[in-house]
């Protein structure tokens, strides 16, 4: 079984990431071959600095290796070290319905937020099917948010099998149920756009100053309140076995403690969930060259079998 991940290089890591993309991704890397991918072509949608890209580019591998990403099971690859990957998308675009971008929600969404209407951003989901099929990729981890992006790539893969013949493995996705949505500080998705992340490996002090600024209502100390309508249980539980969030769950509902308790509980629950990570990630700090090691390895993993699909591509369109 081959699986396929990735994730744009916008910036430092968030619970919102974690949760949501990397950890379900990398549980999986022993149970067939791994494929993640720093998606930097994406990234050009909205990131035009030069060299931000490629200071978050490095520091996405490095996170992501410290979160737990063995790159003896996984390839960890930047997605423009596969340039391939481009003119799959544009052979792709040639089948690929208007009307199926246009019902895109992640476009309509962007726009709606301000950004500019750019060619890139609305076929976005083209070069997104074109990093899944281009590896043979069976099984893709997605968030609930990207769950569509991939229904149009397995649409693109069943249209363009039919026109050239059956080259193109189409995926199967795969949605961790539990954390399809992490919650920011407000109450909407966590998001870098919305400035409601609770970042991975900020300082203490820092992580601990957005903990604390968890939106939560007036309801006064004494009285019971709603953990199911409170994000600092929803975000708690994440970090919690089952027994620890019930217990909380009855805290809530007993009454006698602020929300502010509530907090420094689960502050206390996220610094130590991701202290064995920062450890990690200060040893592979230590290793100069490492993380170039690990990229160029994965690199050529990831080329090789891009090459062996872009053949099979190109000879069915007629293009060898």
């Amino acid at each position: 079984m081959r699986i396929l991940s990735g994730i744009q290089p916008s910036g430092a890591l968030h619970i919102g990431n974690y949760f949501g993309m990397m950890q379900p991704a990398i549980a999986l890397q022993a149970q067939g071959e791994a494929f993640y991918f720093i998606a930097d072509y994406h990234a050009l949608t909205t990131l035009h600095d030069p060299a931000a890209l490629r200071e978050n580019s490095r520091r996405l591998a490095l996170d992501f290796l410290a979160c737990g990403l063995d790159p003896e099971q996984g390839a960890l690859f930047r997605q423009s070290d596969v340039p391939q990957v481009t003119e799959l998308a544009w052979i792709l675009s040639t089948v690929t319905p208007m009307g199926l971008l246009e019902r895109a929600h992640s476009y309509k969404d962007k726009i709606a937020r301000g950004m500019a209407a750019s060619a890139g951003l609305f076929s976005y989901p083209v070069l997104m099917a074109a990093d899944i099929l281009i590896y043979g990729s069976d099984l893709v981890p997605v968030g609930k948010d990207q769950k569509q992006h991939l229904e149009i790539a397995r649409d693109l893969a069943l249209k363009w099998n039919d026109k050239f013949g059956d080259v193109l493995r189409v995926p199967e996705p795969y949605i961790q149920e539990k954390t399809e949505t992490v919650p920011g500080l407000d109450g909407q998705k966590m998001s870098k756009s919305y400035g409601n992340t609770i970042d991975i490996f900020s300082d203490e002090k820092e992580t601990r100053k957005r903990v604390m600024s968890i939106v939560t209502d007036s309801t006064p100390v004494d009285a019971p309140k709603n953990p199911d309508a409170s994000v600092v249980f929803q975000l708690f539980s994440l970090f919690a076995t089952a027994e620890e969030a019930a217990e909380m769950r009855a805290a809530f509902a007993q009454g006698g403690r602020g929300y502010g308790d509530f907090k420094k509980q689960f502050f206390g629950k996220l610094w130590r969930y991701f202290e064995p990570m920062r450890e990690r990630r200060g040893e592979i700090i230590a290793q100069p060259g490492y993380i170039d090691e690990v990229l160029a390895k994965g690199a050529n993993r990831a080329n090789a079998i891009a090459d062996e699909v872009m053949a099979r591509v190109r000879n069915a369109v007629g293009l060898r």
